[in-house]
């Protein structure tokens, strides 16, 4: 077993330096993106002694699924560019872990495919499209494979100045495409322009940017699944995903691609889940690398956290076993973790097991 960042070095060394850039690169100055990282460097663990716990159950239940750890697969685009079997594979990987995995609107494998492979809980996450007709089929298709929920990532309405693909004039290329939407849809997405992003140029071209919170009630009408909102940052949008009918959200800031400068997502999550309050399951991904990260989210009140980057590291370094030992190792890592500071259980992690040290400027 071996922890995500020794994937990630062979991840590196196994992709195309644009595709690279695209995986691991944020909005302009990356700001936001290092500090979801940093976030967790001021975030101390409070141990309790003489606990009498061997071991500890990472075991967590969501929408009438348990999983084996609460550390799941967030959604991320093109999977078949570091991998052959794409999102086949993360499905399968994830699966073996006992994990979630949430498939991306933008897979590179069909929605059907995907949920052949899966062996444990799977979601599809959607942007809001202009092409309202493609949002109901794909959810519809998704509700029909038995997907557990829909996914609405909230938080572009433009997609963020990321400017290492657009130096690199990023395209999607390669026979690589989002197998699940009208080819008509994504023909932007392909189509190469020096010096900037096809990925930029065909959020403009097929998001709609006039998204209003009274627009889910629509999407809450195409399918019976529970509805997830993800990129949650604030109070006042934490109480309004509430007051709209939202089943869960997601703590999160893309990653740190979207919006150059916004809080981290660690210091954003006590807001989110003291606004909240206990009204709806709480997610959170944003900088998450290891199970000690896990853990603090989960002290802070997270139900569940989500991985993007590392899993891709694992599947460009080795396909869906490599998957599985990213996920593996990192709630090997948070169990140990639970032994040591005497938490038994999820449950028992609360505010009492972390201290923070200090606050970003």
């Amino acid at each position: 077993m071996r922890p995500a960042a020794d994937y990630r070095l062979r991840a590196e060394l196994a992709v195309k330096p644009d595709v690279w850039d695209f995986i691991e690169g944020g909005a302009e100055d990356e700001r936001t993106l290092a500090a979801n990282l940093r976030a967790f460097d001021r975030v101390r663990l409070r141990p309790r002694v003489l606990a009498g716990v061997p071991r500890a159950d990472t075991t967590v239940s969501l929408f009438g699924t348990t999983y084996a750890t609460p550390i799941g697969v967030a959604p991320t685009a093109y999977h078949r560019l570091v991998d052959p079997e794409g999102e086949v594979a993360t499905a399968r990987g994830a699966g073996a872990a006992g994990a979630l995995f949430v498939a991306g609107i933008f897979a590179s494998r069909t929605v059907e495919d995907i949920a052949a492979a899966a062996t444990s809980g799977l979601w599809l996450q959607l942007y809001w499209l202009q092409r309202r007709d493609v949002l109901q089929a794909l959810a519809q298709r998704a509700e029909r494979a038995g997907y557990g929920a829909i996914m609405l990532t909230v938080d572009v309405p433009r997609m963020g100045r990321r400017w290492r693909d657009m130096r690199n004039g990023f395209v999607i290329g390669g026979g690589v495409a989002a197998v699940n939407i009208d080819p008509a849809v994504m023909a932007s997405a392909h189509e190469r322009d020096a010096g900037s992003s096809a990925l930029a140029r065909h959020t403009a071209d097929a998001f709609d940017p006039t998204l209003t919170w009274t627009d889910l009630a629509w999407l809450r009408g195409c399918t019976r699944l529970p509805l997830v909102l993800k990129g949650i940052l604030t109070a006042e949008d934490a109480v309004l995903a509430v007051e709209h009918g939202a089943d869960a959200i997601v703590v999160s800031n893309h990653g740190g691609r979207q919006l150059d400068g916004a809080v981290a997502s660690l210091d954003a999550l006590t807001e989110v889940v003291d606004a909240v309050g206990g009204r709806l399951p709480v997610l959170f991904d944003g900088g998450v690398r290891r199970g000690t990260d896990a853990l603090a989210a989960l002290a802070l009140g997270a139900r569940m956290v989500l991985m993007g980057r590392p899993p891709l590291w694992g599947l460009a370094a080795g396909g869906a076993d490599g998957v599985t030992g990213v996920l593996r190792a990192a709630t090997d890592e948070l169990e140990h973790a639970m032994v040591l500071a005497g938490r038994p259980t999820l449950a028992a992690l609360d505010r009492s097991a972390v201290r923070t040290i200090g606050a970003d400027a």
